[in-house]
């Protein structure tokens, strides 16, 4: 951890720059963590790989030394782009929520590399649940707490509209715990380092436009978590006849969105749209 924790502060000392809050700046200084991440990305084989936020290099640096296919680095600093570019690598400046992902022309399979900032942690697994389809494969560094409720299950405080999103259309690995002292500046949480692998096509979902009417459903059935699912529903969708589909799947009637699973939620979902009657 030492060697990689003098170069983070020597290369700020001479460059006079600090980490930016703003952007969720904590890099990453311990080497084993490193190690086991990278082991775990490469083992994936990839043909191409994004990395989000490279930072200063902890993980980029060695990717270039070992992996031989395409590497894209998404950075939104704009110093650390061209301090990247000016090395040769290929970068896209800009922020992760807003790109056209489409755009990048990745080749399958690909795989999203990042120790993610906290503010864009729980959208960036929502909307990658979307596509491109190319990337088959994610291995992300979550604040703990956040990482709790991608794996969460039904009936808990920490499951929700990202647990179901995430459990439909990948299957979620744990990869390793790591603790504040492994960043510089030291974080106040706990960190968690998940593995993504997509799901082929869950139960025929299989255009972008399918997939982003699930996640309205979703957004509708999560809207008041004190009520019931079923009031949620009738109050947002009040031409679907819910109390006779929730019957007819022998969903309880007075279940909030919680107690339903990832996979009653697809079912639901199927039946109001007509792609099972």
């Amino acid at each position: 951890m030492s060697n990689l924790l003098a170069e983070v502060k020597d290369y700020l000392n001479r460059t006079g720059s600090r980490p930016k809050r703003s952007l969720g700046q904590n890099f990453l200084v311990n080497s084993q963590v490193v190690e086991k991440i990278l082991a775990r990305a490469l083992s994936l084989e990839p043909r191409s790989l994004v990395e989000i936020g490279p930072g200063l290099g902890a993980l980029t640096q060695p990717l270039r030394a070992r992996f031989g296919g395409r590497l894209v680095l998404l950075e939104l600093d704009h110093h650390f782009c061209e301090a990247w570019r000016d090395q040769g690598y290929e970068v896209v400046e800009g922020d992760a929520l807003k790109l056209n992902w489409d755009h990048l022309g990745l080749e399958s399979p690909s795989l999203l590399l990042s120790n993610l900032p906290y503010q864009i942690s729980s959208s960036l697994v929502i909307e990658r649940s979307l596509g491109p389809r190319a990337i088959e494969n994610m291995v992300l560094m979550f604040q703990k707490e956040v990482a709790q409720r991608v794996v969460a299950g039904p009936h808990t405080k920490d499951y929700g509209l990202l647990s179901v999103m995430a459990q439909t259309f990948w299957r979620v690995d744990f990869v390793l715990e790591a603790g504040p002292r492994d960043f510089y500046p030291a974080p106040k949480v706990a960190s968690r380092v998940l593995a993504f692998t997509r799901l082929q096509d869950p139960l025929g979902m299989v255009e972008v436009h399918e997939k982003r009417d699930f996640l309205s459903f979703l957004k509708k059935a999560f809207a008041q978590r004190r009520k019931y699912l079923l009031s949620n529903l009738k109050m947002a969708m009040p031409q679907t006849p819910w109390q006779d589909l929730f019957h007819l799947l022998h969903l309880d009637i007075q279940a909030r969105a919680e107690n339903l699973r990832p996979e009653d939620y697809v079912r639901l979902f199927q039946h109001w749209t007509g792609k099972i009657k």
